[in-house]
């Protein structure tokens, strides 16, 4: 190698450790800004502004437009307010928007002087004049401010400058913080009705409002104003939206109504008419649901829908019907199967036929028969997993705990992170809670505590309370021996059997903490057997002895059911609802009650 090319090596070496170096000093003096941004935003955070603003005031010479909010924040909460207004016009002269006349208003403000603060924002106003796309920065920073009434004026400023600007949306969520109620439904109709694709965004709002509606009137309003829209227009668009709000008044054969009107015009809309089916059913309607879908088997000639509807009725049969209908109802199950046939299609309908004989007819080989066979039907992991845990309730009820918590199992596992998933775990651990293996029920339960299902979450931690609580005063754990065989056999649907093994655990451990679940449970049974002032004594029990307990609300609950559905006596009714309202905003049934509630006291006219 000659010696110039020795030197030229040399050169480019030299060359390349300066650029690394430069590399790693940039890297580290961007790792001490990140750090101490983070630093500062922390001082923020925990209120310490003296310590935030001697980094951010280093930081913003470094970059004015990400800091220079942060710092004039400080400024504020410091009442430095002289820093704040230099801040202010140094940003006003290098950006020029006129965001930076409300932030100088502000700061007037805050000092009291309100007439220079007007000024202030009538100046940023009137830019909009000469610019109506200023309108949306300036409403935006006014909204943040809690200036609504400002924020109002530039939204309307754009509009009335440049009409193609839509600021309707806007409009009508400041009017409804301001308080005026009819005139943001006005705007949102409109907005919805020209903006449909936005539809479901408005009705989240409405929905938002509806559900701080103590008084029901702005319920009443809204109906009022979708009735006169379906009246004055033929537009199919509002019977949908009439429906939407009759279905979150839960009044589902209103809804349905309106849902006949859309599918006059538009059959393709039918399977919004099965999906309120679905709703009423969830919600115990069973008079509109029967009507809805006995409309649903008249207008279809789609097996699927035909079979869904089939399911429907017959499961509504079966909840309330008498064990002296049981022949019939199986016969009405096996003339679904063979007109169907036992294919993958007919799927719930084979389930539904395999749960009615085991748990019903008490045959339960009948229904693991059906459902082997049904397995080895071309399926998809998911119509296996049902099959599967079909199969596993069926072996608890038959008291094969191994074999159904093997089931249970094998849906966690096929199917990890669905709901079907979540439900298998928390039949795992029931079935587990059944075979008396307490400590293994606890370390299942304690993970489903967590569980996005308010339902499965809600049902493991009572789970889990029941056994911890009852394992610290009786080591032994006899009283949660015969709570699990005597919930077993409500499971089992022996009530009866179920009834004497509960009243004979008040008689054995009174005063102990299993109490309280147990008057639960024997208060529910006589509910179903339709003995309502017996169910209403032992609620009363919790109530008056258990106040600290966790089914306060349920007492609470069920015992306003009783009054007002079943001895029709809303006076006594009322005041419990009132007391779930107040006292129990966080129960399950707190939706419900304050809808109830609403309705008792005559605050809503829907």
């Amino acid at each position: 190698m000659t010696l110039k090319s020795v030197t030229l090596v040399h050169y480019l070496f030299l060359f390349m450790l300066k650029k690394i170096g430069f590399f790693v000093l940039f890297l580290a003096s961007f790792w001490v800004s990140a750090q101490n941004e983070q630093l500062a935003f922390n001082y923020i955070d925990a209120g310490e502004y003296e310590k935030a603003v001697t980094i951010l005031e280093e930081l913003y010479i470094k970059n004015k437009q990400i800091y220079s909010d942060k710092l004039l924040y400080c400024y504020q909460q410091l009442k430095q307010y002289d820093k704040a207004l230099k801040l202010i016009g140094e940003l006003k002269v290098k950006y020029n928007n006129p965001t930076f006349l409300v932030e100088e208003g502000y700061v007037y403000q805050l000092q009291k002087k309100q007439s220079e603060a007007d000024k202030k924002y009538e100046e940023a106003l009137n830019e909009i004049n000469k610019n109506p796309n200023y309108a949306y920065n300036l409403g935006s920073i006014f909204e943040r401010k809690v200036l609504l009434e400002w924020a109002l004026k530039a939204y309307e400023n754009g509009q009335k400058v440049n009409p193609n600007i839509n600021f309707d949306y806007q409009i009508a969520l400041l009017q409804g913080q301001l308080g005026n109620l009819d005139l943001m439904l006005e705007k949102l109709l409109d907005y919805g009705y020209k903006n449909q694709e936005n539809t479901a965004l408005v009705q989240n709002q409405l929905s938002r409002f509806l559900m701080d509606d103590t008084e029901g009137t702005f319920a009443a309003d809204i109906r009022k104003a979708l009735l006169l829209k379906t009246q004055k227009s033929q537009d199919v668009y509002w019977n949908q939206f009439l429906s939407w709000f009759f279905v979150q008044q839960k009044e589902y054969g209103k809804a349905f109504v309106q849902e006949k009107s859309v599918y006059k015009r538009n059959p393709e809309s039918f399977i919004n008419i099965v999906t309120l089916a679905k709703m009423a059913i969830e919600e115990k309607q069973s008079e509109d649901a029967k009507t809805i879908l006995a409309f649903v088997l008249e207008n279809t000639q789609d097996l699927d829908l035909q079979m869904q509807a089939h399911h429907f009725l017959i499961s509504m049969e079966i909840e309330n019907a008498p064990q002296t209908d049981y022949i019939i109802i199986h016969q009405k199950l096996q003339e679904l199967l063979k007109k169907y046939g036992v294919t993958p299609f007919s799927l719930d309908l084979q389930i539904l036929t395999a749960h009615f004989e085991a748990f019903y007819l008490k045959q339960p080989e009948l229904g693991k028969q059906l459902l082997q066979n049904t397995l080895n039907l071309p399926l998809n992991i998911r119509q296996q997993s049902k099959i599967k845990m079909e199969l596993a309730d069926i072996m608890v009820f038959d008291e094969k705990f191994n074999q159904a918590i093997l089931f249970y199992a094998q849906v966690e596992e096929n199917l990890k992170n669905d709901v079907l998933a979540h439900e298998a775990s928390m039949k795992l651990a029931k079935a587990n809670f059944y075979k008396k293996d307490f400590d293994w029920t606890l370390q299942q339960v304690k993970n489903l505590k967590q569980s996005s299902s308010l339902l499965i979450a809600n049902d493991a931690v009572e789970l889990f309370l029941l056994i911890q609580d009852n394992s610290v005063e009786d080591s032994l754990r006899v009283a949660l021996q015969a709570y699990a065989k005597a919930d077993l056999q409500l499971y089992q649907k022996k009530n009866e059997e179920a009834l004497q093994s509960f009243l004979s655990i008040l008689q054995k451990h009174k005063g102990e903490s299993i109490e309280d679940e147990t008057l639960l449970k024997v208060a529910k049974i006589y509910e179903q057997k339709k003995e309502y002032t017996t169910a209403l004594n032992y609620y009363q029990n919790i109530l008056e002895n258990h106040k600290e307990g966790i089914y306060i609300d349920e007492a609470l609950f069920f015992s306003a059911e009783i009054y007002k559905k079943h001895l029709m006596d809303n006076e006594k009714a009322k005041p419990l609802y009132e007391k779930m309202v107040l006292e129990h905003a966080d129960s399950l049934y707190y939706t419900e009650s304050r809808k109830q509630y609403r309705t008792l006291r005559g605050d809503t006219s829907i």
